[in-house]
């Protein structure tokens, strides 16, 4: 058994395709298959279902997967920590991040990037779900969503809470002349009858939207969903609809014609955050850019949520 096959396995898992698991691995697919046959001969056990296509993973190979992450996971967090050693914190940090619920991502890696300018990212937009799950499986070194703290606790995860500023109606006044000119918090029943443009449904923070509303009483008037931030904001520029919006995204820097307008609706459940791994499991590049968010909100005394 060598590291490479560990490799494979992993990456066979991530792309669900011997050809892509194969890419990935930077080898070819009759060389990934030989690698894994042979790593199944080695330990007596079958992992994979096999059939003209990968069918899964079989009770045994989910269970070698779990050891096979974790030990990849070391083996990277050994080559950055002897990177950072021979050339100071660089690489790439993998984040994983929830749709309107983060710190401006750009403003804080902008802050960040100035203290570690070889450091670069990949980001990740991921459900609730899907990134609690990532950081268990290791395949994001950092998450920012809306979490369970007591969960976090139990899985010892690193986190760093960040303060809940509320929610907010954003809106084009020439759309919609009513809404602006009065500092008074919209209410749901005031929101109630308006176009909405939300995420979709599956998100957490549009099931907690839409489960204060129907505890109120009130229907949605939704015209426009979709999992892209991008698009909900162009959708508000153009008078589509109107957003319900954590508090702090940088939308009115970006489009000066739109105004917001605070919403009376209780604070969520969950708490937004900043994770990653415990001490000691985290990678050094995860390490250092936590430390250094901490700093950072320690600083600014704020957190920038994205909507």
């Amino acid at each position: 058994m060598d590291i490479k096959q560990l490799i494979y396995l992993c990456n066979l898992e991530r792309e669900r395709h011997f050809g892509r698991a194969a890419e990935a691995s930077f080898v070819s697919q009759p060389t990934l298959s030989m690698r894994l046959k042979n790593l199944e001969r080695e330990l007596g056990l079958s992992l994979i279902n096999r059939s003209n296509n990968f069918a899964g993973f079989t009770a045994e190979g989910e269970r070698v997967l779990a050891w096979a992450r974790e030990i990849v996971s070391v083996y990277q967090g050994l080559k950055l920590e002897v990177e950072s050693l021979k050339h100071g914190v660089n690489g790439t940090l993998r984040i994983g991040v929830v749709p309107q619920c983060s710190i401006s991502l750009p403003l804080m890696l902008k802050a960040i990037s100035d203290r570690y300018p070889q450091l670069d990212y990949r980001v990740a937009v991921l459900s609730a779900d899907q990134l609690l799950e990532a950081l268990n499986s290791h395949t994001v070194d950092v998450g920012i969503g809306f979490f369970e703290m007591a969960t976090l606790r139990e899985l010892h995860f690193q986190a760093e809470a960040l303060q809940d500023n509320g929610v907010e109606l954003v809106f084009n006044p020439q759309h919609f002349p009513h809404l602006p000119g009065s500092d008074e918090p919209l209410t749901l029943s005031e929101v109630s009858g308006l176009p909405l443009c939300l995420a979709e449904p599956t998100r957490y923070f549009r099931r907690y939207i839409d489960s204060h509303f129907r505890e109120a009483g009130l229907a949605l008037r939704v015209v426009l969903e979709t999992t892209s931030v991008f698009q909900l904001a162009q959708a508000v520029q153009v008078g589509l609809g109107c957003l319900i919006s954590p508090v702090g995204h940088l939308l009115p820097e970006m489009m000066p014609d739109l105004h917001s307008r605070k919403l009376l609706i209780e604070a969520m459940a969950r708490h937004a955050a900043v994770v990653i791994a415990e001490p000691g499991r985290a990678t050094p590049l995860a390490q250092h850019f936590f430390d250094e968010v901490r700093r950072w909100l320690t600083d600014n005394k704020r957190p920038f949520i994205q909507g």
